[in-house]
């Protein structure tokens, strides 16, 4: 298979805010259930091994007109929790049978107890991770609430999820994480024959596919990127940050990309990533979540640093190891946690004389060119300038 007819269907699943593909995988066995979750990270394992679909909702972009939800939250906070709703409440996610609201921020789990009160019928869970990092203490917290989770998603379809179960589902995911890892892998090395709007998409269409099928469409595209010889340009290559939670429009992706950058990392859709290596799947699998989310996992600034030395280090081995010249902060207007962590990150970059720049963007952002402008001057003072 060619290119191109991979991010064609990327595409039309992007584009479907009424999770076609969703009500088709649930109407080909009888009986099966979807569960939505929120971004940034929820263990997806434990919702696959109770034979469910985990669903990733990502917001309404910029396809969906809010006329409701901005009824039900003020103005000054992210645009995802009001789109969400306007989902929600115009029917677009009845098809699926829960929903999870991981710990990002006070809005969302605001957003948690809303549809508790809105959507009596459904299941709704409010997921929350460790804020200390000891084994023995934010661990074992984290194990219970894994723990309470698998209990309801057993009673949900109707028996005990097993730790054979999950350690299946452990395996599944691991292969998952390992085709997204080429992924990134492959666009480091050349970033001019895997766009980054074709990885966005890629990355988007494993929010509503089952994760063995989008394992296979990720190593499809990396069979067929190479079939193509695509031209080379000396673009500036750059780290995107901040937007690890309500998601970029694609134009802004497409933007950044004809302003002279490549995006050679980013933190879109961390769960697809969350956890930074496999995990054990021949052991007490709530445990070795727990130990894979405390010690090996992603850093943002949704996540507590235990250290202030702690502070930056993800960054700045992102911006080694991919080989990047420069850093773009991208967040969401009125993303508390981005907004708040952005001038620490910022005097380290300057500390290692690492070139940035910064601007916000909503999910709906339609007035491309002033991003286009300000990410291609910061391109052109990279190779103008730079020492990076």
């Amino acid at each position: 298979m060619s290119v191109q007819p991979i991010v064609e269907r990327c595409q039309q699943l992007f584009d479907d805010l009424d999770l076609t593909a969703v009500k088709a995988w649930k109407a080909a066995v009888p009986g099966r259930k979807a569960i939505g979750y929120l971004p940034i990270y929820v263990p997806r394992e434990l919702v696959h091994a109770a034979g469910m679909l985990p669903v990733g909702i990502l917001g309404g972009g910029d396809n969906l007109e809010v006329i409701q939800g901005d009824a039900y939250y003020q103005s000054y906070i992210c645009r995802i929790p009001r789109s969400t709703l306007e989902l929600g409440l115009t029917g677009r996610l009845d098809c699926l049978d829960g929903m999870l609201f991981p710990s990002i921020c006070d809005v969302i789990r605001n957003l948690s107890g809303m549809w508790q009160i809105m959507f009596k019928d459904k299941y709704v869970k409010y997921l929350d991770v460790p804020q200390n990092y000891v084994d023995s203490i934010g661990g074992n917290f984290y194990i219970q609430e894994m723990q309470a989770l698998r209990e309801d998603l057993g009673k949900l379809r109707g028996s005990p999820i097993t730790d054979a179960e999950l350690n299946a589902s452990i395996a599944v995911y691991n292969d998952n994480r390992a085709a997204v890892r080429d992924l990134y892998a492959y666009r480091a090395a050349q970033p001019w024959q895997a766009p980054t709007s074709e990885i966005y998409l890629l990355l988007r269409a494993g929010m509503v596919l089952p994760p063995e099928e989008h394992t296979a469409l990720v190593r499809e595209y990396l069979a067929a990127a190479d079939t193509v010889q695509r031209t080379k340009r000396d673009n500036a290559r750059v780290v995107l940050t901040g937007s690890f939670c309500e998601q970029p429009p694609l134009a802004l992706i497409k933007s950044i990309e004809m302003s002279g950058c490549y995006v050679v990392d980013d933190d879109f859709m961390l769960v697809t990533r969350w956890l930074l290596d496999d995990v054990p799947a021949d052991a007490d699998p709530l445990d070795e979540l727990s130990k894979a989310f405390l010690h090996r996992s992603a850093s943002t600034a949704a996540k507590y640093d235990a250290t202030r030395a702690e502070k930056g280090v993800f960054l700045l081995k992102q911006v080694k190891t991919r080989g990047a010249e420069g850093v773009v902060f991208a967040a969401p207007s009125f993303c508390d946690p981005a907004l708040l962590e952005r001038p620490m990150l910022q005097d380290i970059l300057k500390d290692h004389k690492v070139p940035y720049t910064a601007f916000k963007y909503a999910e709906n952002t339609g007035q491309m060119a002033p991003i286009r402008e300000q990410a291609g001057t910061f391109a052109d003072s990279i190779k103008l300038w730079s020492d990076a």
